[in-house]
């Protein structure tokens, strides 16, 4: 932005008033640069509800009522994950710059229909994969982008998560072969790490899965294992349990993240252990409220921690990064629709792979999926 002027002001749409979508639309509230608000949700009385709190100007519950409003210049798409791409496609069409909670699309061929028509449109289209706002990983971004440890030769994450995660994601659908621990939340640890290891071009593929939890009870996959090779030989050991039971204290996300080079080693605790609360009063924050704890590690809800009647943390850092990448032109770290569209690819593989019980080569195309 020239020096002097002004920052434009945006009108923002809000497809999709769940948890994340009031979340987004309370934060975008409280900035300078946001002049109006509007709010599209299929269930009626949400909608009114969360338009109330974010003070919205307008609510429908017709995505596309909202999307032709002359107001609109940019959007966020909250809905569930499986019903991203109509509202996208409606965003693009109008050419407004978007906001879209991960993945593009559940299935690789929408994906790979999405992100070209985001290409084809030049849309600016970023992607919530929210923990690379947490400034743990930024400063881990940028002592491996300046080759503090040299050429990156190995990198490993374990992802722990009690199972209320995948509960209510397979409780949500009908199709429970669409749903795995690695493309629902795998995917945030692995976009860390291939961010960290940018530069890197996965190869290869092979991973190993188990369901002795949720294969059972609802058809469901409980943990993955797996190993991506890389052009030049480096390696990035992965695994994720969605599986854990209802009383581990992390309210959604617990991760460890360790990244070998040729100079150095850098290791990551995001396990949210150094902030232990135990109490007689039961606990309801984080993914489930109504589920209780009373032993928590209370950072470890992903968007970050209500206080003082705010949610503060890597959600609010992103979002507001956001808002000022559009009025300001600042560059931000925000995954690309290109990048969000590699990692679904990643996390199929992985699947694939555990499915054929053998490696597979990457990149995989959307009939490679369905084999």
């Amino acid at each position: 932005m020239a020096p002097g002027r002004a920052p434009k002001r945006i009108g923002l749409a809000i497809v999709g008033a769940g948890r994340i979508g009031l979340i987004r639309g309370e934060i975008a509230a409280k900035n300078a640069s946001v002049g109006w608000i509007g709010v599209a949700e299929t269930r009626a009385d949400r909608g009114k509800e969360v338009a109330a709190r974010v003070g919205a100007e307008f609510v429908s519950t017709d995505f596309h009522e909202l999307l032709r409003r002359p107001e609109v210049t940019a959007a966020v798409i909250a809905t569930d994950e499986h019903l991203h791409v109509e509202p996208i496609l409606a965003a693009v069409e109008r050419g407004v710059s978007l906001l879209i909670e991960k993945p593009l699309a559940t299935e690789l061929a929408e994906s790979a229909r999405v992100l070209k028509a985001i290409q084809d449109a030049g849309v600016d289209a970023v992607v919530g994969y929210t923990q690379r706002f947490r400034r743990r990983f930024l400063v881990a971004k940028e002592k491996i982008r300046t080759g503090q440890l040299g050429d990156v030769t190995l990198a490993t994450s374990r992802a722990f998560m009690n199972r209320l995660v995948a509960l209510d994601n397979y409780r949500r659908t009908d199709r429970p072969e669409t749903i795995s621990p690695m493309v629902i939340s795998g995917t945030h640890a692995l976009d860390v790490v291939m961010w960290l290891m940018e530069g890197k071009t996965p190869v290869e593929a092979y991973a190993r899965s188990i369901d002795r939890v949720l294969g059972p009870t609802h058809g469901g996959i409980d943990a993955t294992a797996g190993l991506i090779t890389m052009h030049d030989g480096a390696l990035y050991h992965l695994n994720i349990s969605w599986a854990l039971p209802v009383v581990w204290p992390g309210s959604v996300y617990s991760l460890e993240i360790g990244i070998v080079g040729t100079e150095g080693v850098l290791t990551i605790d995001d396990t949210h252990r150094d902030v232990v609360l135990a109490t007689t009063i039961p606990q309801q924050a984080g993914y489930t409220p109504e589920t209780t704890r009373n032993v928590d590690f209370p950072e470890s809800y992903p968007p970050g921690n209500v206080a003082l009647g705010e949610l503060w943390g890597p959600m609010r850092e992103e979002t507001n990064a956001w808002i000022s990448r559009l009025t300001l032109g600042h560059p931000t770290p925000h995954a690309t629709a290109a990048e969000a569209h590699d990692r679904l690819m990643l996390t199929k593989a992985l699947d694939l792979s555990a499915r054929r019980r053998r490696p597979v080569a990457l990149p995989i195309t959307p009939e490679a999926e369905r084999v």
